[in-house]
């Protein structure tokens, strides 16, 4: 002999987007050009003309945005370029600006 039972849940799911964060790399006087934009096409996915325009970015500006991604991402990128540079013996930063 089965029961039948109803449930009446009126619950509200309330989702929000993750924040983001900007990966910055820095400008320094050491790293090659070549290495910046290896960088970015191999971290960063970035085509061979965005990588050079993004590292023409970071020449005259400093520092340029290279992608936005949630924080566990950013902070993987991050820990890339760093892992990549110390590698190369090259003293490129990159870092996580919230968006």
């Amino acid at each position: 002999m089965a029961r039948e039972v109803e449930f009446d849940i009126e619950e509200e799911i309330q989702l929000e987007e993750p924040k983001k964060y900007k990966v910055l790399l820095l400008n320094d006087d050491y790293s090659t050009m070549d290495f910046v934009i290896e960088v970015l096409t191999k971290i960063f996915k970035k085509t061979q003309d965005e990588a050079t325009a993004i590292m023409l970015k970071v020449h005259k500006n400093g520092k340029a945005v290279c992608g936005v991604y949630i924080h566990e991402i950013a902070a993987t990128k991050v820990a890339q370029v760093k892992a990549n540079a110390r590698k190369a013996q090259f003293p490129l930063k990159a870092i996580l600006e919230e968006e």
